[in-house]
């Protein structure tokens, strides 16, 4: 037995949950009672990912912001009631922190030592990167040698925080081995007290437009900016990942939007789950089969994306460089005559 009354529920399959905050599966631990008389709301526990998400409401907390359950006429006892389950009652989160907007400015420079700036430049030219690069206030990390930063900003302005990734800047894939470079603004600053409440990627951009303009919602935040450039009509956004943001208090600001999901290979039918916590929220809500009609199964067992599908033909500027690699005289030649490759 615990020798404490309330405590984290001990493992066993299943008992794990999803986090109420990063919204990852099976990674929140929830607080029990002891003496199995109180039953918490699903938002009282702890998620595993202490670094990236950092999710812990204990049950003292629960108890300070719920004073009404200690003032019961039993002398104060909450172990004589059983608390509702949250899907009854809303448990506050702590308020968000903020990353200071002098660390974003600072990051938003650089770019000629990082990697997927200079991909996505041998890709679309260097005015459309720069142009991809400030409409998504994408930052340079001095971690790994110049990784990218995707910070999350969110419709006030205010940064959540930035996501660091380490990309190779011949392919634009991100490096995986030997080890996933990924890593995250907050904890590498060491912020104490730090509270993550992630917002999609690219949220700001739903102040540009009304609600009139169609939302196209992706998993990665190097998708949603590829596409902005491909199908630049429609509002880019991005998950951070298969749950990342896309929890119901972070899917909020899409109110009243027609809103598409383009889920990456294999994760259709999870996306098409998750989608029914947005039918109250938005105007319109599809979720595009479209990638697992076209793939073969080598692409399904590649987890591919519609930004992978895109970049699949050459783009002119692309063409250019392979040229230029085979006869490098033509570079000289290109310089000399003041040649402009039109697209």
């Amino acid at each position: 037995m615990s020798e404490y009354r309330f405590h984290l529920q001990k493992y066993r399959y299943g008992s794990k949950i999803s986090c109420p905050n990063c919204g990852r599966s099976r990674c929140f631990v929830r607080y029990v009672d002891e003496e199995s008389i109180i039953r918490f709301p699903d938002t009282v526990g702890k998620c595993d990912h202490e670094n990236s998400c950092g999710y812990h409401y204990t049950p003292r907390e629960y108890f300070r912001d719920n004073p009404d359950v200690l003032s019961q006429p039993d002398g104060g006892r909450a172990d004589r009631r059983i608390l509702p389950m949250a899907a009854e009652r809303e448990t506050p989160h702590p308020v968000p922190s903020f990353i200071s907007a002098d660390v974003v400015m600072r990051s938003l420079s650089h770019y000629e030592i990082n990697p997927l700036y200079h991909y996505l430049c041998q890709t679309f030219g260097e005015e459309e990167t720069q142009r991809l690069f400030r409409l998504y206030r994408i930052g340079t990390s001095s971690k790994w040698g110049g990784a990218t930063i995707f910070w999350q900003t969110d419709r006030q302005g205010q940064v959540r925080t930035g996501k660091i990734m380490l990309y190779d800047p011949a392919t634009g894939h991100r490096i995986k081995e030997p080890r996933a470079y990924v890593s995250w603004v907050h904890s590498e600053s060491h912020l104490p007290d730090f509270h993550l409440r992630q917002c999609p990627f690219g949220e700001h951009l739903l102040n540009r437009t009304t609600t009139s303009a169609p939302v196209m919602l992706v998993e990665s935040e190097k998708t949603a900016v590829v596409m902005c450039h491909f199908m630049p009509d429609y509002i880019w956004l991005a998950t951070g990942g298969k749950n990342g943001s896309f929890n119901r208090e972070a899917m909020s600001v899409l109110r009243d939007r027609e809103v598409t999901l383009i889920p990456d290979l294999g994760a259709t039918e999870r996306w098409r789950e998750k989608s029914a916590l947005l039918a109250d929220i938005c105007k319109r809500v599809v979720v595009s089969d479209m990638l697992e009609r076209l793939a073969t199964d080598e692409q399904r067992s590649q987890g591919l994306d519609i930004a992978d599908f895109f970049l699949t033909v050459p783009t002119q500027r692309q063409i250019l460089q392979q040229m230029i690699r085979r006869n490098p005289a033509l570079q000289l030649l290109i310089d000399e005559l003041d040649l402009e490759l039109i697209e």
